[in-house]
């Protein structure tokens, strides 16, 4: 079920939770991805209404549990 979820989001919207995951700050994944601090909200916000998630902790436990991430990377 997690991975039918996963596959709802965008490829920017999936680059963007792996970003989030690896514990950046929206303005540090702005730069990394050449876009304003406000796209990377907006990129955050659907990721969390897509996957019913409350908030970047749980997305982060969302991106770990997934496979997305894995520890170190």
């Amino acid at each position: 079920m997690a991975g039918r979820r996963l596959a709802e989001l965008t490829e920017r919207e999936t680059e963007v939770l792996t970003l989030v995951a690896q514990a950046l700050s929206n303005q540090e994944i702005a730069e990394k991805l050449s876009v304003v601090e406000q796209t990377v909200k907006t990129h955050v916000g659907r990721v969390l209404m897509k996957l019913g998630l409350r908030d970047r902790a749980q997305a982060i436990v969302f991106a770990y549990e997934t496979g997305l991430v894995r520890p170190g990377e």
